[in-house]
């Protein structure tokens, strides 16, 4: 099930992500980076904030299955620029279809709103989200300054199928 995310959830997402971030991260950059307390601290204040904004400016979106959030989603509109900020599946949750799902619930939010063009940035190490990306549409701007080590790639909303039911 996909529902949008409640205050209530704030400390299984941020665990959650932090177990998602660590599987790409690690080997790559310091551990502090992304499992030191000051990153989680920072990771839970993000998610609060993300949880909190209006619709209009954005969302937050989770996969549950039997009660336990499996999945989640986050996007944000400024400046009339949609970004895909985060997506994170549980690893113990990998290849069930979770991350496809989110993505097909962010698509179809966009789709109502209206949305063309959404960005993300994805992690260079992280060839797992690459692949997961470029299998829903989203492809690479080669003439997008790199942001530090993340590469930018953008879907075309139009583009992407609508949802069967999910």
């Amino acid at each position: 099930m996909i529902r949008t995310a409640r205050t209530a959830d704030l400390a299984a997402i941020a665990a959650l992500h932090t177990r998602a971030r660590a599987t790409y991260y690690e080997g790559h950059i310091p551990e502090e980076a992304y499992l030191g307390d000051a990153e989680i601290q920072r990771t839970r204040e993000g998610w609060s904030r993300a949880i909190a904004r209006d619709a209009a400016e954005g969302g937050v979106l989770c996969a549950e299955q039997d009660g336990e959030l499996t999945g989640v989603a986050a996007y944000r509109t400024e400046n009339g620029e949609t970004t895909l900020t985060q997506l994170h599946v549980d690893p113990v949750h990998w290849r069930r279809g979770t991350g496809a799902a989110l993505h097909a619930a962010c698509v179809e939010v966009w789709r109502r709103a209206g949305i063309g063009q959404v960005r993300l940035e994805v992690y260079e190490h992280n060839l797992r989200a690459q692949a997961f990306y470029a299998t829903q549409g989203w492809l690479a701007d080669p003439a997008a300054a790199r942001s530090g080590s993340h590469r930018t790639l953008w879907l075309e909303v139009d583009r992407v199928p609508a949802a069967s039911g999910e």
